[in-house]
């Protein structure tokens, strides 16, 4: 008969035993393999990052954030190895992985900076008294990271959580283990003890921590049905939810541009990274005016791409099955692939640049996410269709918009619903741009200085004149 402590410990056992393994998806050479992390290791981190947790708080902002660009400089002196851990685990090219991790050291030290001046308000109430608001840590923060930007995601969150005084336990995507580890060793090195702890696993450490009643506050950047389940969980515990999650990013090209430049910016939007990229180009439409040059541009510009032996591949196997399938039944239903379309034969998960035309609404790969290298397209007679049809759909994350018409693109602004509206640009924004993803793209501030407050909760503060003193 086996007991109930019998079977917590063998399910620790179980969770401890089940590593991680990792092949390269450029060529299925194994990477290694790293061990999870069991419920005991997450209850322990739950509870060490709440024992360091008030003491990191009584720290002076200014001095937690001289503690965080130290952190930006070591992960500049360790960007090299990263840079090789991100290649080896994600198929990023290593060039690309190298400014991710610069870009990570950046966004630590920009927080650093707005940590002294992130302030709190002066309140006008009684002219004998003081009225003001305090911003305070949440407590303990749960950082649930994506394997796409690893080191740059990572570090907008744990700078903005770490610098208001709170305390991190950070789980990376377990598509990326070895550099999740070595990011963690790296930062935690210049920060004191328990105030950053890194826990590898999969989705059941996931669970245990997003069920965990220690934990004040979660973010997420990942796949919008995580994202949901996360909500669920924090409704039970009272934690407080910041989540940037999938989106199904529309384009829509307007008559009266260059077709070639808006099919070199369709493919950038839609193939840079390998089309790994939350804000990526998902779905296409065209004015039926420059179509036909429009759609050769970008299948020439996919061509391209897949005929320069450097083209990265897809994180894993398992994503490229779930690419090919939006694809397949895509073509099934009548859509076209003029470049593209087909896994390469061969080791690895790579996957060609794809452009497919003649799409419709009732296709998947135009109504969920794809997350690889395919650009959709549907020709449609005017702005006004096709603006309809890029407002339509269950996520709000971005919007593209090319278009030599200016009130064509205010009309834009106004009617799309989602946090992101980028005219002429499918990438770029000035810095401090913070956006809300809407409906099933996430909700809350995920980036810039309005972090700093998803991370913190105000406390007002009346402070008046006791009994008896003359006014």
């Amino acid at each position: 008969m086996t007991t109930g402590s019998e079977t917590v410990l063998q399910q620790e056992k179980a969770a401890a035993d089940a590593a991680i393994t990792i092949h390269d998806p450029r060529d299925g050479s194994l990477v290694g393999s790293v061990p999870q992390a069991g419920p005991a290791d997450v209850d322990q981190a739950v509870a060490a990052a709440r024992a360091a947790q008030q003491g990191w708080a009584g720290v002076d902002p200014a001095a937690r954030g001289e503690l965080l660009h130290a952190a930006a400089a070591a992960l500049n002196d360790n960007a090299e190895r990263l840079a090789q851990l991100n290649a080896r685990e994600t198929g990023r090219p290593e060039a690309e992985a190298l400014e991710g991790v610069k870009a990570g050291a950046a966004t630590l030290r920009q927080y650093a900076e707005l940590a002294p001046v992130h302030r709190g308000l002066s309140l006008r109430g009684s002219k004998m008294a003081a009225d003001y608001t305090v911003a305070e840590p949440r407590g303990v923060a749960v950082l649930l990271t994506p394997w796409n930007d690893p080191v740059a995601v990572a570090a907008g969150l744990l700078g903005a959580a770490l610098v208001t005084g709170n305390t991190v336990v950070h789980k990376p995507s377990e598509r990326c283990p070895h550099l999740g580890a070595a990011l963690g060793e790296v930062l935690a090195a210049v920060l004191p003890p328990d105030v950053l702890i890194t826990l590898n696993g999969g989705p059941q450490v996931g669970s245990a921590l997003t069920s965990h009643p220690g934990v004040d506050v979660f973010a997420h950047v990942g796949s919008s049905a995580t994202g949901t389940r996360i909500a669920q969980a924090a409704a039970l515990t009272g934690a407080h939810v910041i989540r940037e999650n999938g989106g199904n990013d529309p384009l829509l090209v307007d008559a009266g541009v260059d077709p070639e430049w808006a099919a070199e910016q369709a493919a950038i939007g839609a193939f840079a990274n390998s089309g790994q990229i939350c804000t990526s180009v998902e779905r296409i439409y065209v004015h039926r005016d420059i179509a036909d040059a429009f759609c050769n541009a970008l299948a020439e510009e996919a061509r391209r791409r897949n005929t320069s032996q450097q083209f990265a591949p897809l994180v894993d196997t398992r994503l490229r099955d779930e690419v090919h399938a939006q694809v397949a039944q895509a073509v099934a239903a009548g859509a076209k692939a003029t470049e593209g379309g087909e896994p390469p034969e061969g080791p690895g998960a790579h996957y060609p640049a794809t452009v497919l035309l003649g799409c419709t609404e009732d296709m998947t790969i135009m109504t969920e996410e794809t997350f690889g290298p395919v650009a959709p397209v549907t020709v449609v007679d005017s702005f006004e269709d096709g603006l309809q049809l890029a407002a339509a759909g269950r996520y709000g994350l971005a919007a593209t918009v090319l278009t030599a018409d200016m009130a064509h693109a205010q009309q834009a602004v106004a009617a799309l619903p989602v946090g992101t509206v980028k005219i002429n640009a499918v990438f770029g924004g000035a810095p401090g741009g913070s956006a809300q993803p809407r409906k099933d793209s996430g909700h809350g501030f995920g980036y810039g200085p309005e972090l700093l407050d998803e991370f913190t909760q105000v406390k007002v503060v009346h402070v008046g004149l006791p009994g008896g003193v003359r006014r």
